[in-house]
């Protein structure tokens, strides 16, 4: 009974209820992520030359795009895929400004590329299933017009869709653009956008890696996709009820269709970096809210039966280590504070601290080992990526922010009401709750100032 008083009042319940969740959450993934990718390094050879280039069509949804269209048009054109086996729809949703002025000097400009204009109204994915309607062709790319092609990045797509049979629906990797990440005024900034640049690589670079090879692809990325015409089109298309239009899709093909996604990691597309921590902010609420909102429709009756589905179906487990580990996460935040204000020792909640550091950086430095080995096919993009070597010890906080931005998708989610497409920012959430704080604390205060005055009048 000793022993066992000692073990339950000892640091030892402190650090392991740390540490665990860490541990099953990047750690052991990380491993898992290394050698796979280490396999598809050295033991899987896909590449293969002088394939057929069948005819596709490259879809880019418009909606306010001129100041980036024709830098994404130029892209398409440049690709070493050949232009006759080309068609670029460009799907407009109701656009405001001169899109379709610079769409008419890009036909002037590229003529050889053949292009077309669609109108369509009620949103993006309307506008995206209209041009699949008008496709041609074998496979159909889904680009963002805010982003540019990797020259071999159409080539290299559909070399992998040509050598994998078996695989109906693919998902490009989506990076921010070095070049605009350099041209950042400003030094912190500048370290931002290099630190979203840094998750963006972990993200498709390994993460999607590893879940390739398990089919296990949550979402294939809007912003640079592929289907096979054939699949796609046996689907409800994409569906406008939900944020996340994109992972309702993947979600159609590979349980509705039981088609294989996967991830080409050789197919690289980049986009513009983000602006600010405001649209950070947004952005990943809105990444939230739709992943829940899809989890909704698609996985209501596994849900309920947590126990059975969870080793053999990564979505339950993705729900328990993605959402519902968010919780006690949260928890074990405050409790630092709440520990240092009940006297707990100092010395352990600070080494506990940088123990965790240490650990995801750890894990920090395995991913960019596998990235670097990844991009050998891409000179000046790996001798980039490995200058930013400081940003294994970066990461750590970028996620640590970009984990409460996500929460904060989470509890909006549960209390909103219907889908919307614009997302209250950081600011001015901050606001109101700083509004809030003063309205509660003024009661407070009214309501003291009271007791007072009844206390001096009796007194008196």
């Amino acid at each position: 009974m000793t022993i066992l008083n000692h073990f339950f009042h000892s640091e030892i319940i402190f650090w392991a209820a740390w540490i665990i969740i860490p541990v099953i959450m990047e750690i052991i993934p990380t491993i898992g992520n290394f050698f796979i990718l280490l396999y598809k390094r050295t033991v899987v050879k896909n590449k293969t030359e002088n394939l057929a280039t069948p005819e596709i069509t490259v879809i880019i949804p418009i909606y306010n795009s001129a100041d980036t269209l024709r830098n994404c048009i130029k892209s398409v054109y440049d690709c070493n895929y050949p232009n006759d086996k080309l068609m670029v729809l460009l799907a407009n949703n109701e656009t405001k400004d001169n899109s379709f002025e610079v769409f008419k000097e890009c036909q002037s400009e590229f003529s050889d590329l053949r292009m077309s204009w669609i109108n369509a109204q009620q949103g993006k994915s309307k506008a995206l299933n209209l041009a699949l309607f008008n496709a041609e062709g074998v496979y159909v790319i889904h680009i963002d017009s805010d982003g540019v092609l990797e020259k071999s990045a159409l080539y290299n797509m559909i070399r992998f869709f040509e050598t994998h049979p078996d695989i109906h629906c693919v998902t490009g990797t989506v990076l921010t653009n070095p070049e605009l990440i350099d041209d950042t005024k400003g030094f912190f900034k500048r370290l931002f956008r290099k630190m979203e640049f840094g998750e963006y690589c972990q993200a498709f670079l390994s993460g999607r890696n590893f879940q390739s090879e398990l089919n296990s692809v949550f979402t294939v990325s809007g912003a640079f996709s592929g289907f096979r015409r054939s699949a796609i089109m046996k689907t409800e298309l994409y569906n406008f009820e939900t944020l996340c239009e994109d992972t309702h899709v993947t979600f159609q093909i590979r349980d509705n269709l039981k088609k294989r996604v996967a991830l080409c990691s050789d197919a690289i597309f980049f986009v513009d970096p983000i602006e600010d921590v405001n649209r950070l902010y947004v952005q990943r609420q809105r990444w939230q809210i739709g992943e829940l909102e899809v989890l909704h429709m698609f996985r209501d009756e596994k849900a309920m039966n947590i126990g059975s589905h969870y080793l053999r179906d990564f979505v339950v487990r993705l729900v328990v280590f993605d959402h519902t580990f968010a919780f006690p996460r949260m928890i074990w935040y405050f409790a630092l504070l709440a520990l240092a204000l009940i006297n707990y020792p100092l010395r352990l909640i600070v080494i506990s601290v940088i123990l965790l550091f240490i650990l995801y950086s750890i894990a920090n430095l395995l991913l960019h080992i596998c990235i670097t080995m990844f991009l050998k096919d891409f000179k000046e993009l790996r001798r980039y990526y490995f200058r930013k070597w400081y940003l294994i010890f970066l990461l750590p906080i970028f996620n640590f922010i970009t984990f409460w931005f996500r929460f904060a998708g989470i509890i909006n989610s549960i209390y909103q009401t219907e889908r919307v497409w614009t997302t209250r920012n950081f600011t001015q959430e901050r606001n109101d709750f700083i509004e809030v704080i003063r309205h509660d604390f003024s009661i407070c205060m009214n309501f003291i100032n009271r007791i007072r005055m009844h206390v001096n009048d009796s007194e008196s």
